[in-house]
């Protein structure tokens, strides 16, 4: 179903960056397996599916029949993430459902690419489609198709992105009928349950050989583009036996900007930070989340009430959440621990009008920076964060699609957190605006307080956006600019032929007292240009 959604679909967000997850359910909204695409959907999937089906007359379902779905506030993440459902019918019974959850790059809103920075209200963030069937016993449902399409940018694109997302469920019901004919209806139903409740056998005995407690952590959101005001994100997890559960009611209320966590989020990001403490070979399904109960309070940021603005909830707060769930429980099981990684998506979109076609385009284009260190190994360099498990797209293509020249990508030396494992570094990026206007807006963070160390490990490098006009020789940042609030979070900048944009991402954290590394990895690190002779000097003491 990926492979497919993958290489049928239309934006750079699928095909290049696989901002997508494809699983299949069974009729009671449980998921049965997933491919291991991007963590936040598949920690999502079981609470959207399940949210979904409550409002599905299941005895009303027809055979060819597909729901899309995309609300935040029906159990889903963010709204550019549309979800389709098809059931899938064997002699005319039910056996369960395909499903496909995916990114659109553009679904309308106050700015191009849906990531407003300064959005106050769900309003702002895009079409909001509760759950709706866009095919019914197989045929398109044209005023659906209609209403999408006119409340786009980019109604080409997602034409062909949503027609990607029904061939991939189309193709999940056609595997899964093979399968319940090749092997029976008793079988299929009881070797799916047999699974779900193998990988809750799993999970339930790696949660036993953690130390019974109170693992607790916090971390600060910077803003949230329209106040300076920071955020506070705690959590109390409780081990009991071969139990969790996740306690976020000390965080902060909601923030009046777009950086608040829907319960799915919240959900999706505890069972992400569990899953990389635990054993990977576990399969990924409603079975191992059984054991893990997240308690998040309605109103807070980690459960954002209606009409609260969310979108970078799932981009922004989701990494933080999940690298809290494992900086907490590094206390339990410090050697399965790492560092903060970058915890950013660094979100920078941009839209406008070709003027040779005269057709719009609009671009959601990943960039997250370097993973902590770990016990054991320095962190990856320049890689997706935690929630997303996505590639960024290729110099050749993002020039290809846009009117966009990257005169620079490299990484950033010394920015990787010193420690007796270094963290990964991040990068830097420069664009150069060539031959029309756009229009860019951007929600991200660590600009102001950088990504942790663990067990004496030093922070890693902050991340920064900044601006060159054409001709101009000074880089000034948005706050400074462009007037906004916010020098991270903002939306509707106007950047012409001739301008730069350079975007800084941040490092990861660094693991262990950085007196205890080898001399030998810090000189090869500054053989490679990792760390400078001076930084090393710094950090290192001149070991």
């Amino acid at each position: 179903m990926g492979i497919l959604l993958m290489k049928t679909s239309y934006s750079t967000i699928f095909n290049e960056g696989l901002d997508f997850t494809c699983a299949l359910a069974n009729t009671r909204g449980e998921m049965i397996a997933c491919a291991e695409f991007c963590p936040t959907m598949i920690g999502g999937m079981p609470l959207l599916i399940q949210s979904c089906m409550q409002e599905i007359d299941m005895k009303g379902l027809k055979e060819g029949d597909v729901i899309l779905h995309n609300d935040p506030y029906r159990g889903g993440l963010h709204m550019p993430e549309h979800t389709f459902f098809k059931p899938i019918f064997v002699d005319g019974e039910i056996m369960g459902f395909a499903v496909c959850i995916g990114h659109i790059a553009e679904i309308g809103g106050s700015v191009p690419g849906a990531f407003s920075g300064e959005s106050t209200e769900i309003f702002h963030e895009g079409l909001r489609v509760p759950p709706v069937m866009i095919r019914r016993e197989g045929k398109d449902v044209d005023d659906v198709w209609k209403l999408l399409l006119a409340n786009t940018r980019t109604p080409r694109t997602n034409f062909g992105d949503l027609r990607a997302m029904i061939a991939a469920v189309d193709l999940g019901e056609k595997r899964l009928m093979e399968t319940v004919e090749k092997y029976g209806k008793v079988v299929f139903q009881q070797t799916s349950d047999d699974l779900m409740n193998y990988s809750e056998r799993r999970m339930r005995a790696e949660i036993q050989a953690f130390p019974d407690g109170v693992y607790s952590f916090d971390d600060i959101i910077e803003n949230d583009g329209i106040t300076a005001e920071q955020r506070r994100i705690s959590v109390d997890i409780h081990v009991r036996g071969d139990e969790v559960v996740a306690d976020y009611s000390r965080s902060s209320p909601q923030a009046r900007g777009p950086i608040n966590a829907t319960l799915g989020v919240t959900m999706g990001a505890t069972y992400n930070g569990l899953l990389h403490m635990t054993d990977s070979t576990v399969p990924k399904n409603s079975g191992c989340f059984r054991p893990i109960r997240v308690l998040a309070r309605p109103g807070s940021i980690t459960n954002v009430d209606y009409p609260g603005p969310l979108v970078a909830g799932n981009t922004e707060t989701h990494p933080r959440l999940a690298n809290m769930v494992i900086a907490a429980m590094s206390a339990a099981a410090p050697q399965r621990a790492m560092a903060s990684e970058s915890a950013t998506s660094n979100n920078f979109v941009f839209g406008g009008t070709d003027d040779a076609t005269s057709e719009y385009f609009a671009c959601y284009d990943l960039m997250c920076g370097g993973w902590g260190g770990r016990h054991g190994a320095d962190g990856n360099d320049a890689v997706t964060a935690i929630n997303g498990n996505c590639r960024f797209s290729p110099t050749e293509v993002f020039e290809t699609r846009y009117p966009i020249t990257v005169e620079c990508f490299e990484l950033v030396p010394d920015s990787g957190g010193a420690g007796q494992w270094r963290g990964g570094l991040g990068f830097r990026r420069v664009l150069h605006i060539d031959t029309m206007s756009i229009t860019a807006s951007q929600c991200t963070d660590r600009q102001q307080l950088p990504p942790y160390g663990l067990f004496g490990g030093q922070p890693g490098g902050m991340s920064k956006t900044l601006f060159q006009t054409d001709g101009g020789e000074a880089w000034a940042s948005a706050v400074q600019r462009f007037g906004k609030a916010s020098s991270s979070k903002y939306s509707n900048i106007t950047l012409n032929p001739g301008d730069r944009v350079e975007l800084v991402v941040p490092g990861g954290g660094g693991y262990g007292d950085q007196a205890l590394r080898d001399p030998q990895a810090i000189a090869e690190d500054v053989a490679e240009g990792f760390v400078t002779a001076a930084g090393a000097a710094a950090a290192y003491h001149g070991k």
